[in-house]
């Protein structure tokens, strides 16, 4: 994870707060140095680049001080004095303390020094004094406060969540200047990733509250295996969750990612209403679904310990945006090599066999079955995602 030297007890400490942060994923361009930056992410005002957080001096953050790099997690300011973008998310870090901070700082000192300097960002992304008014109305600085009516492991889980892991940031829906919703917080959201050189793809975030559409059915341990492992009896990883599960989530402490699940669950219910499919749509996919589907996932979509995993009641299949589920149909889990998912089999990709109208009428089927509730998908939805 970056450093092969031993490390003191600060900044070791320090490498396990960054590997619960997910630092690396974002900071690490495909084939780039570790934590060299240049990682795009796309959004609806251009594409932003990660930064380089080696100590470099020249383009990386060999100059910053530990006041510097508190700024930036903390205020959203980088040294020098410059407004960051919440690509970057200090709206989830200002809750980190400052030891932790601290801690943090000390570890990214023992890193490599990377020459490397990301591609500039998008045009709109120059006027940085516009992050002040914006900053004004959306961001509200201040570190984690404990709720002493709750339990320490449900206080130490809501630390992670709302700090390091930044869990809201892919799971919020988002507003049109991209500041998440915190009426409809962790209800489900939408995130675009690069998969080639000028290929975006759109995934779709699960709910992870309490509802029947989010994580009602899911255990505590079903919630803390899945975040340890990436499989659990009632799912299993794809798309953005690989990197989370296998660059931060598998480091942490079994305490840590079950305090991680006792606060999730915790979550009251929140979902918009469900455009009810009708019976045509219902099973217009019934025979795309027995002939590719029901060998795996079975007839009642219940899945089997030997099969698949359920799609009755799934948060992925049921998801506002069928983005996750389109994509899984289309290019299978593509789980990394170090996630295992034990006896199931790997989805395999239906891109070169099922035509768009197949996908959405399989997608449907499955979305509008076995008491699930979700809004119709459309050829287009697939076509969109290819």
């Amino acid at each position: 994870m970056g450093s092969a030297v031993l490390l003191d007890p600060v900044a070791e400490r320090g490498k396990y707060l960054a590997s619960a942060g997910n630092c690396v994923s974002c900071h690490t361009r495909s084939r780039g140095a570790p934590f060299s930056g240049g990682v795009p992410f796309e959004t609806p005002f251009g594409t932003i680049y990660s930064s380089n957080i080696t100590p470099d001096r020249d383009t990386g953050i060999g100059k910053w001080t530990q006041d510097d790099l508190r700024r930036a997690m903390q205020q959203g300011i980088a040294a020098g004095g410059y407004y960051l973008f919440p690509a970057f998310p200090y709206t989830a870090f200002t809750k980190v303390t400052d030891q932790d901070v601290d801690a943090i700082y000390a570890y990214l000192r023992t890193l490599k020094p990377a020459r490397y300097r990301p591609p500039s960002n998008g045009s709109l992304f120059t006027l940085r004094w516009g992050m002040a008014v914006w900053n004004a109305l959306y961001f509200k600085p201040g570190r984690f406060r404990a709720d002493p009516t709750r339990p320490a492991e449900w206080n130490r889980g809501a630390y992670l969540v709302e700090g390091l892991a930044h869990c809201s940031a892919c799971h919020s829906p988002r507003n049109w200047a991209m500041a998440e919703e915190t009426d409809r917080a962790y209800s489900g959201g939408i995130m675009s990733h690069a998969v080639a050189p000028g290929k975006i793809r759109r995934w779709s975030a699960i709910n992870l509250t309490d509802t029947k559409r989010g994580l009602a059915s899911w255990s505590i341990d079903d919630v803390a295996k899945y975040l340890s492992t990436g499989v659990s009896r009632r799912a299993g990883t794809f798309g953005p969750m690989n990197d989370v599960i296998a660059n931060s989530l598998m480091y942490l402490k079994p305490e840590d990612v079950h305090a991680i699940a006792v606060y999730l669950k915790s979550l009251p219910p929140r979902e918009s209403p469900a455009t009810e499919l009708t019976a045509a749509q219902a099973h217009a996919g019934a025979a795309v679904y027995k002939a590719r589907c029901e060998k795996c996932h079975m007839a009642s979509g219940r899945g089997g310990i030997f099969n698949g995993p359920p799609l009755a009641g799934s948060a992925v299949t049921q998801a506002d945006d069928p983005a996750s589920l389109i994509n899984i149909v289309l290019y299978g889990a593509q789980t990394p090599q170090d996630i295992r998912l034990g006896v199931w089999e790997t989805m395999k990709p239906y891109f070169d066999v099922l035509t768009d109208a197949e996908i959405a009428d399989v997608a449907n089927y499955i979305r509008g079955s076995w008491e699930n509730h979700a809004p119709p998908v459309t050829p287009g939805d697939a076509s969109r995602q290819r």
